[in-house]
């Protein structure tokens, strides 16, 4: 059984421990290290590896802490050269190339972010659990089947940024940047729409917006769509 813990999200830091019972993996590490410890109970040698989207360091601020804790990181090639730095332990892959990691077999795809090779990951465990991990991201152009979880973006409504911009909470030129680097509410809900959610038991909306998104309004709209438990850590 897949258990998700949300040990921050947003724009000031992005880290979540997933489980499926016996493989814990470390989702982004975009926090101080020492609440990433706290996260885990201070069992960090239990954990068998850290997925990282890409190079913001909302997402990755304590990568040098993790790989010193002798934690191997995953991320695509671009990241890691963003990164720059040198370790045994930081491991790259490839959009649609499979690896494993305990009992996770992982499918890392392609996401549209404004950096160099941003990914999202596809987990799946060998009690039949499928879970969709994608942040950052202004659009998904692949369909899964069979998910069981999805951890999922929803930054802002394109309703709210147009209100805070003509309101002058919100300057123009961060329209153009929100709208091709980051997953609006209304671009979950098609996404939503045209994947397959049978056997979804669990959505999670992250990464939400300080001034440009509505809480209750997005937990409402995409159960409504769905039909599904959703939060919103």
């Amino acid at each position: 059984m897949i258990e998700i813990t949300t040990l921050a999200t947003g724009s000031k830091g992005n880290c979540y421990r997933i489980t499926d019972g016996h493989t814990p993996l470390l989702l982004e590490c975009g926090i101080n290290y020492r609440e990433i410890q706290k996260g885990f109970e201070f069992r960090m040698s239990e954990v068998a590896g850290c997925l990282i989207t890409h190079e913001h360091k909302d997402h990755c601020k304590s990568i040098k802490d993790v790989l010193k804790a002798g934690i191997n990181c995953y991320m695509s090639g671009g990241t890691a050269q963003e990164l720059n730095i040198q370790h045994h332990r930081i491991k790259t892959v490839r959009a649609k190339e499979q690896l494993q990691i305990g009992t996770w077999m992982i499918l890392p795809f392609d996401v549209q972010h404004d950096v160099s090779e941003p990914m999202g990951f596809l987990l799946a465990n060998t009690a039949g659990e499928r879970l969709l991990f994608a942040t950052d991201t202004y659009y998904i152009k692949y369909k899964f089947k069979g998910l069981t979880h999805l951890m999922l973006e929803a930054n802002f409504s394109e309703k709210i940024l147009e209100e805070n911009i003509l309101a002058g909470r919100v300057p123009q030129v961060m329209r153009k940047r929100l709208l091709r680097s980051h997953f609006s509410i209304e671009n979950v809900k098609e996404f939503l729409k045209v994947n397959d959610l049978s056997k979804v038991q669990e959505i999670w909306l992250l990464h939400l917006s300080d001034t440009n998104s509505n809480e209750e309004l997005f937990k409402r709209e995409i159960q409504q769509v769905t039909g599904k438990l959703v939060f919103i850590p």
